[in-house]
C-alpha cells in the first residue's frame, strides 16, 4: 500500500461506516450521470471519472457535514466531484494536454470537440445535482466557487511567462483555481449537515487546505517523476504557468529560461528550478498554510472524532507530496 492510499484508509477508518457508506452512494451517482447521455459522452464521462483520484473534494464535504445519512450531502459530493472534473477535462484542452494522471486524456482520444463537450456535460450535471436539493444557498456556493475557477484560469492564461508575476499574485491564482472549490466543498458539507453557522470557518479550512494543495503540486511539477505525477516532468513550464518555485528561482537564477517548447526543454529547466535550491522553501510555504487550516479547526465546537477526521485529510495532502 502506498502513502496516498494509507492516508485515505485512516481518513475513513477515522470517518467510520457512514463516510464509507456515502462515498460509494457518490460513486453510483457519478456513474448514473456519466452513463446517462449516449454512448460516445457516456464513455469519455466514465472514462475521466473512473481517473478520479481520491474523491478528496467530496471527503471534505461529508466530513463538514458530518457524515449525515442525507441524499442532500450525496448530490453535494457528486456535484463538487463533477465540477472538479469538468476544470481538468477543459485544462486538457487548453493545455492540448495528452496525459493526465498517467492515462490519455479525452483530448488525445478523441480531440478538442469531443473533450470540450465532455467537460460541458460534467459542468451542466454538478448544477443540476445541487439544483435538485432545492437548496439556492447551495448553487449560490457552487457558482461562486465556479466564477472563482473560471478568474483563475484567465489570470492564469494571462500570466503565462511573465517574468514580473510576485508571490502574492500566484497565491490569488491558487485561491482562484484550486482553493476555491476545496471552501465551498467545505461550505456545502456544514450547510447540508445541519450547521450552516460553521460554514464560513469550515470554508477557510477549506481554502488553506487548498492553497497547500496546489503549492505542493507546483513543488512536484518540478521534482515529481512523470511514473508518479502522471505527467512530464515541468509540465506546467510548458504551458507557460508561473508558479512559486519559478518564481522563486528567478531572483536566484536570473537568466533561467522563457517559453520552453519541448519535454526535454522543460525536464533542464526543471533541473534548474531545482539547483537553485527554492524547493524546500516553497514546501514550507505549503507547509504553513496546513498549520493554520488545522489550528483554526480547534478553535471551531467539533466532536473530537471529526476534528480528527479532518486534521488527517489535511495531513494526507501533505503526505501526498512527501
Amino acid at each position: 500500500m502506498n502513502t496516498a492510499q494509507a492516508q485515505l484508509g485512516a481518513v475513513l477508518a477515522a470517518g467510520g461506516p457512514a463516510l464509507a457508506r456515502l462515498l460509494e452512494r457518490t460513486e453510483s451517482r457519478l456513474a448514473e450521470v456519466a452513463e446517462s447521455h449516449g454512448a460516445e459522452l457516456g464513455g469519455h464521462a466514465t472514462g475521466t471519472l473512473a481517473a478520479g483520484g481520491k474523491r478528496l473534494r467530496p471527503v471534505l464535504v461529508f466530513l463538514c457535514g458530518a457524515t449525515r445519512d442525507d441524499q442532500r450531502l450525496v448530490a453535494a459530493g457528486a456535484a463538487v466531484e463533477l465540477l472538479h472534473m469538468a476544470t481538468l477535462v477543459h485544462d486538457d484542452v487548453l493545455d492540448a494536454a495528452e496525459l493526465r494522471r498517467g492515462r490519455p486524456t479525452v483530448f488525445a482520444v478523441a480531440g478538442r470537440p469531443a473533450a470540450t463537450a465532455t467537460g460541458d456535460l460534467l459542468f451542466s450535471r454538478a448544477f443540476a445535482l445541487l439544483a435538485a436539493t432545492g437548496s439556492e444557498e447551495a448553487v449560490r456556493v457552487l457558482s461562486a466557487a465556479s466564477s472563482a475557477l473560471a478568474r483563475g484560469e484567465l489570470m492564469q492564461r494571462a500570466d503565462a511567462w511573465n517574468e514580473e508575476v510576485i508571490p502574492e499574485r500566484y497565491l490569488e491564482r491558487c485561491r482562484l483555481k484550486t482553493a476555491s472549490l476545496f471552501e465551498a466543498s467545505c461550505r456545502l458539507g456544514a450547510l447540508f449537515g445541519g450547521r450552516p453557522d460553521l460554514a464560513p470557518a469550515l470554508g477557510s479550512f477549506g481554502e488553506q487546505v487548498g492553497l497547500a494543495f496546489q503549492m505542493l503540486d507546483d513543488v512536484l511539477d518540478v521534482s515529481g517523476p512523470p511514473e508518479r505525477t502522471g505527467k512530464p516532468r515541468g509540465a506546467d513550464l510548458l504551458d507557460g504557468t508561473v508558479t512559486l518555485p519559478l518564481i522563486l528561482a528567478r531572483r536566484v537564477d536570473p537568466t533561467l529560461p522563457g517559453p520552453v517548447t519541448t519535454v526535454a526543454e522543460a525536464g533542464a529547466a526543471s533541473d534548474r528550478i531545482a539547483a537553485a535550491g527554492v524547493l524546500e522553501d516553497a514546501r514550507a510555504q505549503a507547509l504553513a498554510q496546513v498549520v493554520e487550516a488545522k489550528q483554526s479547526l480547534s478553535r471551531l465546537n467539533l466532536s473530537d472524532e471529526r476534528l480528527h477526521a479532518l486534521s488527517l485529510v489535511a495531513d494526507g495532502v501533505v503526505e501526498r507530496y512527501a
